[in-house]
């Protein structure tokens, strides 16, 4: 996978929890997890590469603390209109 994108689980209409996967290969398995900001995980992989980003409190999370922590990973900032799902669902 080349491009990041974003999946979003929901409860009862309500969402319960996001992941942001970073482009990687099909073999890249989570071998650490650090919190990076309140109310996000990132995942790594065993070399040290972030593979992803876990929204654990979507209400929670802006757009701007979600690019802040990825541009101290080195990756590139995602656009409200990817985004904007997360912010649709949580309204």
């Amino acid at each position: 996978m080349q491009q990041p994108f974003l999946e979003v689980t929901f409860h009862k209409g309500r969402p319960l929890a996001a992941y942001l996967y970073l482009p990687r290969t099909p073999r890249d398995r989570s071998a650490r997890t650090q919190l990076a900001a309140p109310g996000l995980v990132v995942d790594f992989n065993r070399t040290g590469k972030p593979i992803g980003v876990e929204i654990t409190d979507p209400e929670l999370v802006s757009l701007a603390a979600l690019n802040r922590v990825l541009r101290k990973l080195g990756a590139t900032a995602i656009k409200r209109t990817e985004f904007a799902p997360l912010r649709a669902s949580a309204a």
